[in-house]
């Protein structure tokens, strides 16, 4: 049986992870020329939006063959606005390389990674690229990394370098020196004697933390036995496996620097795909199939493959999985497409034409449901307007944005009844601009995208009572009605009510529902242009003609009343105020509250994030109109890594200065 390795590459943007995949298929064989982000011919980033940008926009992934195992590598996006796409491939590994600069101002964004490993218990180890730009002594990433991993880092390697320039590494457990070599593994040189007290010393910190989770060791660091090698890489294994410490890796991916010793760590020290299997309780040799979906690609030409990665059993071409049967069985590499008839437990492959399926869906044979568990979906922080730009495509707009979310369940949308607004829900500017592409590219259906409109209410402030008539005479009967209105405001959020105390029959029963809807429908758009709301209005007295009266006459008097009336109830713009909780780190958090306050928002207060060391929690009130450039400032100031969730609370008057900006607006809007 094929043994196999599930690995996702993760980080923030820009750290290297599709160098790093680029060129482990190199030194794997896999290809045979390197491609390069520039030059746009890399395996990963082979979308459209990837190249466009030079940013990955959605998981690649490749497989390759080392040390007699199997790998599935899963290049993730760095990018924030996209972080969905990697939560969704985590479910589904046996482990994270966790791809990073050897910057320390740039460590705090790996912060809600780390998190999210060791929450979930997924092994991960990190490999710190671009050694060879580095201007910070290697120490000083090490302990900027320390500070916002849950768990121990133990260095796997030290740096050898002449001046910055990385020329090689020791290998801290068997302490032995290696030079690097361009194209070629790196080759055994003489120990560095400049450097035996600083190797000592990390060799030493190495032992003491593996000891922390292995009373052998520990007994044999205490009587100064020195632990045979296999020993100490048993225990990366087992330590790694179990999610205890976090080894650390160098190198330069763009020359291969590091990625073959990287690659061969990942061979002696990932758990297995059987083992993941298990902790998961289930059994990779048991006949049931079990699998679960953690992508699913829409292509242009409209069909659907979903990459899965498989935890039990077998899976076969033209298998039934939940109702579903599989159109075709492949292994991918980038964009590339291998058919095969089957693929076995441990294997991530693509099936296709699995219509009814999701992304987090678990896959098995129909009458034996099963749910693993899954990514939810983010709460969604931006969002636009979005309209086709031709009128005719209307129609087709919700079905490609249905099938757009599919593709990436980080987006969501709603049709907004009181703006008459389509809106596209996601996680910022970037993520939203790149599902506008995709409308365009995968569903020939180009939209164009504006700020959502604020759906402002307005209410009144004083009572007021108010005479309507309606006269209106023509060659035959005439319409007439006459209404006497008072009108008063209701505590905020009690809405509407209508009541009558008619006296005599001065209006006849039949007429009185009349006068209701021309209340109500006057009360769609109010003297200040919105909706009005916590409004009282009765009925006290009134005029009806025995011929010439209708429902339809009273309901105009009702309207004509309502007009003159409510412009002499003080009418008020009221704003929709939600109610938000935002993380940051702890050092950040004076900056946050000062983001809070520039939006006109009321802080409630803070306190420690709860299990998350060195974070906050900010609970605030913060108007709808000041949200929809939140979540860039909050990340501008939080070097990426704040975020915000947040629900409707309230209406709330809308300052006197802020409202005539709103009216005036409206005023010349038709002008426009």
């Amino acid at each position: 049986m094929t043994t196999f390795r599930n690995i996702a590459i993760v980080g923030p943007y820009s750290s290297g992870k599709t160098t790093l995949l680029e060129s482990l298929l190199y030194v794997s064989g896999v290809i045979t020329r390197k491609g390069s982000i520039s030059d746009k011919n890399t395996v990963g980033d082979a979308a459209a939006e990837a190249r466009d940008r030079q940013m990955s926009t959605e998981v690649t992934a490749a497989s390759l063959e080392h040390g007699g195992l199997s790998f599935n590598f899963l290049d993730c996006p760095g990018s924030v606005e996209l972080l969905q796409e990697t939560l969704n491939v985590l479910v589904g590994v046996d482990a994270a390389v966790v791809v990073c600069e050897p910057e320390p101002d740039r460590v705090l964004t790996l912060a809600p990674l780390f998190q999210t490993l060791d929450e979930w218990e997924i092994p991960h180890l990190v490999f710190i690229n671009k050694m060879d730009r580095s201007h910070t002594e290697f120490n000083e990433v090490l302990a900027a990394l320390k500070q916002v991993s849950g768990r121990p880092l133990v260095m796997h390697q030290y740096p050898i370098g002449n001046g910055e320039t990385l020329t090689g590494f020791i290998d801290l457990v068997s302490e032995q020196a290696y030079q690097y070599h361009p194209d070629a593994a790196a080759d055994p040189i003489p120990f560095p004697a400049e450097l035996k007290a600083q190797e000592q010393a990390a060799h030493a910190a190495m032992l003491e933390t593996l000891a922390d989770f292995d009373d052998h060791l520990l007994e044999e660091l205490l009587e100064d036995v020195e632990p045979p090698q296999e020993e100490v890489l048993q225990d990366f294994k087992a330590e790694l496996g179990a999610d205890q410490i976090v080894p650390v890796f160098i190198g330069e991916a763009d020359k291969e620097f590091g990625v073959r010793p990287l690659l061969d760590a990942l061979v002696k020290e990932a758990p297995d795909s059987s083992e993941t299997a298990a902790r998961r309780g289930l059994h990779a040799e048991a006949e049931r199939p079990v699998a679960q979906v953690l992508k699913t690609f829409l292509s242009s030409q409209g069909g659907k493959l979903s990459l899965v990665r498989i935890w039990q059993g077998q899976l076969n071409d033209g298998m039934t999985l939940n109702e579903a049967r599989i159109g075709g069985i492949y292994h991918l590499t980038g964009q590339q497409q291998k058919s095969t008839l089957q693929a076995e437990a441990g294997e991530i492959v693509v099936l296709s034409r699995m219509e009814p399926i999701k992304t987090g869906d678990t896959l098995t044979v129909a009458g034996k449901a099963l749910s693993l568990p899954k990514a939810n979906p983010l709460e969604p922080v931006f969002s636009l307007a979005i309209k086709p730009e031709n009128r005719k495509d209307e129609v087709k707009l919700s079905g490609a944005i249905a099938k757009l979310i599919q593709e990436d369940p980080g987006l969501s949308w709603e049709h907004r009844d009181a703006t008459h607004e389509m809106i596209l829900w996601g996680q910022g500017d970037i993520h939203l601009q790149i599902a506008k592409d995709r409308l365009g590219r995968k569903f020939n259906l180009p939209v164009s995208t504006n700020t959502p409109h604020v759906p402002y209410k307005e209410s009144i402030r004083k009572a007021a009572h108010s005479h309507g008539r309606y006269k209106h005479q023509t060659g035959g009967h005439g319409q007439f009605g006459d209404v006497h209105l008072d009108i008063q405001p209701q505590s905020r959020g009690e809405g509407f009510r209508f009541q009558e105390k008619i006296v005599g029959g001065s209006v006849p029963r039949q007429y009185i529902p009349g006068v209701e809807t021309g209340v109500r429908e006057f009360l769609r758009q109010g003297t200040l242009g919105f909706p009005v709301v916590d409004v009282s209005v009765t009925l006290t007295d009134g005029a009806y003609h025995s011929v010439d009266s209708s429902e339809q006459a009273f309901k105009q008097a009702a309207r004509i009343a309502m007009q003159s009336g409510l412009a002499n109830c003080d009418p008020v713009l009221l704003e929709p105020i939600e109610r938000v909780t935002l993380s940051t780190p702890a050092s950040l958090t004076s900056k946050v509250l000062g983001v809070i306050t520039h939006h006109r928002g009321q802080i409630l207060g803070y306190e420690p994030k709860k299990d998350w060391s060195g974070w906050d929690e900010i609970s605030a009130y913060l108007p709808m109109a000041e949200m929809q450039t939140l979540i860039i400032e909050l990340r501008s100031q939080t070097q990426g890594v704040g975020f915000f969730n947040w629900q409707d609370d309230h209406l709330e008057i809308v300052p006197d200065k802020v409202a005539e900006r709103v009216l005036t607006q409206v005023e010349t809007a038709p002008a426009a």
